[in-house]
């Protein structure tokens, strides 16, 4: 193969010294990766190369988190950065790329060119997806790797759709929500799914929602692969015990944007506070963050509510052990990891009814909401503080059982990778 100027080899973990000599090689493109949000896509890879995998890790942008968590900063030094600030290589590949394959150059050109018709993206953004896609296709080639495993079916699956186009490699997606769906058109679901030589669901809802922008003659491409808890929430049970109500705490794992309904639960604890003594912690960051403390403060909220920032994930799993549940009131959602963990643990949850959430949260694992009801996000979260430890103690035991029946990574994984082998 040709090298390229100025490049790096592809960034990987060593195989462990107890692998067999034939490794299954695939790639993992995301869109910035580590994340901290993003956790089951780094536990994901783990539990890939706990069994026969070597998974090289590519992200469009580096990431600008600062890790609590030391595994995410060994996933940090293991992965590969497409857009790092190289231009004179990023044009090199694609000079390069049209020099030795023209064909399949216009091939790449003539997907761009779609891309750019059918969205809101302007001509900078396509042709940096365009020359993203050169860069990903020379270091695969390179790497010897014909395959790559996409997570969101956003921008980082453009780049593996045109990358397909421009060498002999294959692509599969991994579709969360709930940005996909938000503007299936425009992100070229239908498109993507067509192309792709599979597509995973993380809920059955999300299966739906992928069946309704792709061709019927698809539809037996998508498979549901759910995500799985981190498995030190998934084997550390504590029971709930009463403690008082001046003890009483809930506790809210999320980014700090607008489509997780922050300020709609802050708007509740000021309801709750009015009657009853209890802590609120949100764990998390994000854009909103300096609104949130705003609000708080007008509403005199500040011995009540804190915002902790990002914890690690031994911290989180220890509020969790606190609390007496984990309160997320969504407007849009994928199907989020954080309840899958709180649900093992035997914490019960308030969320509301949107997307795959309904698939785990019930009467029978905690409380099931209207998305932008404060009176009902109040009336549950004074629910969960009433209720006897004997109730949440019910509801947790249930969640937990079904979590491990359907989110134990270990158990999900060999299905991703009964897909993945044969195109690896």
């Amino acid at each position: 193969m040709t090298h390229v100027a100025g490049e790096e080899p592809l960034c990987g973990r060593p195989a462990p010294e107890s692998a067999g000599p034939c490794r299954t090689r695939v790639a993992y493109l995301t869109n910035v990766y580590p994340k901290i949000s993003h956790s089951f896509i780094r536990n994901e890879i783990l539990a890939l190369e706990r069994m026969d995998f070597d998974v090289i890790r590519l992200t469009i942008r580096a990431s600008p988190d600062v890790f609590a968590d030391p595994t995410d900063e060994d996933e940090r030094a293991h992965t590969t950065t497409l857009l790092d600030g190289n231009v004179v290589g990023m044009l090199w590949s694609a000079a390069n790329r049209l020099f030795r394959q023209p064909r399949a150059f216009l091939r790449g050109l003539s997907v761009t060119a779609a891309t750019f018709r059918r969205s809101s993206r302007g001509v900078v953004r396509c042709t940096a997806y365009f020359l993203e896609a050169c860069r990903l296709a020379d270091r695969m080639e390179r790497a010897g790797i014909r395959h790559v495993h996409v997570h969101f079916g956003t921008n980082p699956a453009t780049v593996a759709r045109i990358a397909s186009r421009l060498g002999q490699l294959s692509y599969s997606l991994t579709m969360h929500g709930p940005d996909e769906f938000d503007a299936p058109e425009s992100h070229e679901i239908g498109e993507k799914v067509a192309d792709a030589r599979f597509v995973i669901a993380i809920s059955a809802f999300g299966r739906s929602q992928i069946m309704r922008w792709s061709a019927p003659k698809d539809w037996s491409k998508i498979a549901v692969v759910r995500c799985g808890s981190d498995p030190l929430f998934m084997h550390a049970v504590t029971p709930i015990v009463d403690t008082g109500l001046t003890d009483n705490c809930l506790v809210c794992v999320a980014r700090l944007s607008p489509q997780k309904g922050i300020m709609l639960l802050i708007e509740a604890a000021a309801i709750v506070a009015q009657t009853h003594e209890f802590r609120l912690n949100i764990i998390g960051d994000g854009p909103m963050r300096a609104e949130l403390e705003e609000q708080i403060k007008a509403r005199d909220l500040e011995d009540v509510v804190t915002l902790s920032g990002w914890l690690d994930p031994r911290t989180i799993w220890r509020e969790l052990l606190a609390s007496r549940a984990l309160v997320l009131p969504s407007f849009a959602e994928g199907l989020p990891v954080v309840i899958m963990e709180a649900l093992a643990m035997g914490r019960p949850v308030i969320a509301t009814a949107i997307s795959g959430i309904p698939e785990l949260v019930d009467r029978d694992t905690g409380w099931i909401i209207p998305a932008g009801s404060v009176t009902a996000l109040a009336d549950s979260m004074i629910a969960a503080l009433e209720a006897p430890s004997e109730q949440l103690r019910a509801m947790g035991e249930v969640g937990r059982q079904r979590v491990r029946a359907g989110h134990d990574i270990d158990e999900n994984v060999p299905d991703l990778a009964d897909l993945l082998r044969p195109l690896a």
